[in-house]
């Protein structure tokens, strides 16, 4: 431990929804001794929720709370100062999120967040990976379901096609992620999404500028692109593919991580099983994608769900999600895997990113630095923690048939 810094970690943004859901399973979950506190700009928010976790685990009465602002950088530089690991949940990440990343790595505390947002994570690299770098601070971005079982799923199947000798030479892999998820999205998550969608430009060009500075190494090749729909015999449905943040941060831990091979190639699809349910989701998102250009529209649909609000905690125990992968060297040489839970959106996520800051306080890690992804900072610690925990890391046989009933 770091005797100069009295919390080994910090969760800033408690109050909001995932915030809360992440304090609940710290307080069930932090290793004896470890020093943690709330962060927040509300005291009196922060003092019910601490009352609320001292009726799960009379130890958090005492629980210290910090006052912090996203608009006050110097409450946040405060804040990194005082931890080894601050967590972040307070999105949308592009309007709130750039002070505690550069307070951050100015004070080479580690980093964590949420984000699915792509455009942040870029601007992020560009601003603050060479200080932190400099600092020694990790910088880690989509530690929920964007993009935790994706990226470490991905390091997983490959681990076992190592194991099976199926990557004992340097030959070319091709892995197929397939996303079935059934849940409700909260007040927050339709903010952060409706953020990325109404800024395609800047997206890109943030996209430009990072590829520019941070290219691909020269002497291997990576590829994300999942190609257009096609029914896939491998999953059993219609393959769609999602263009969320998820197969750029795989290919950014293919990057880094040499031993993803000479040629590695991810594609990322949503499998739909019925094609009425694709057809009707195709429709809604392009509706989605419609009004997020018009600022009336967008104020509406930001309107239906507050951030702050989300599912219940019955709708959360009967969601679900799988991410099913096909890891393939050649005809006939494939594995096939799958990472599966509950709720994906909040129990898991908040899952999730505490391990991901427990993985990152305690754990012994590669030594890294800068901005990285879950696989490259706490690879398969991180694994080891979550089935621990209770997600499902699985090695299939063959690829199962979907469950009846969902889509």
């Amino acid at each position: 431990m770091d005797a100069e810094r009295p919390y080994d970690l910090v969760l800033f943004g408690a109050t909001g929804f995932t915030g809360a859901l992440t304090a609940e399973y710290l307080a069930r979950n932090v290793p004896a001794g470890c020093r943690w506190a709330l962060a927040g700009r509300n005291r009196g928010k922060l003092e019910a929720l601490r009352a609320r976790l001292a009726t799960l685990e009379p130890g958090c009465a005492d629980l210290p709370l910090l006052a912090a602002d996203a608009t006050d950088p110097a409450s946040l530089r405060e804040v990194a100062a005082a931890a080894r690991v601050v967590v972040s949940t307070v999105g949308p990440y592009l309007h709130h999120g750039e002070p505690l990343v550069a307070a951050c790595a100015d004070a080479g505390t580690d980093y964590l967040d949420l984000t699915g947002e792509p455009e942040f994570v870029d601007r992020m690299y560009l601003r603050h990976h060479r200080r932190a770098v400099a600092t020694g601070a990790r910088l880690v971005h989509s530690c929920g379901f964007d993009s935790v079982p994706h990226d470490l799923g991905v390091l997983f199947t490959l681990e076992r096609m190592r194991e099976q000798g199926l990557l004992a030479e340097e030959v070319p892999v091709s892995v197929r992620g397939f996303v079935r998820v059934g849940g409700r999205f909260s007040g927050g998550t339709l903010a952060s999404a409706l953020t990325v969608i109404s800024r395609p430009r800047a997206g890109a060009r943030a996209a430009r500028e990072r590829r520019a500075a941070d290219p691909w190494p020269s002497d291997r090749r990576i590829v994300a692109t999942a190609g257009p729909v096609r029914r896939s015999a491998e999953a059993r449905a219609w393959a769609v593919p999602m263009p969320t943040i998820d197969p750029l941060v795989v290919a950014r831990s293919a990057a880094a991580r040499p031993d993803y091979g000479p040629a590695f190639r991810y594609g990322h699809y949503a499998a739909v099983r019925r094609l009425p349910v694709l057809l009707a989701g195709g429709a809604g998102l392009a509706l989605l994608a419609l009004a997020a250009q018009l600022p009336p529209l967008r104020r509406a649909l930001s309107g239906l769900h507050k951030p702050g609000a989300g599912p219940s905690a019955e709708q959360r125990a009967a969601s679900w999600f799988t991410v099913r992968f096909v890891g393939e060297v050649g005809p006939g040489q494939r594995v096939f895997t799958e990472v599966s839970g509950g709720d994906p959106g909040y129990t898991e996520t908040a899952k999730m990113l505490a391990e991901s800051a427990l993985s990152l306080a305690f754990d012994d890690l590669p030594a890294t630095a800068g901005q990285v992804t879950p696989a490259v900072a706490m690879g398969t610690a991180l694994i080891d923690r979550l089935s621990a925990a209770g997600l499902r890391f699985t090695v299939l046989d063959t690829p199962p048939a979907h469950a009846p009933g969902r889509a």
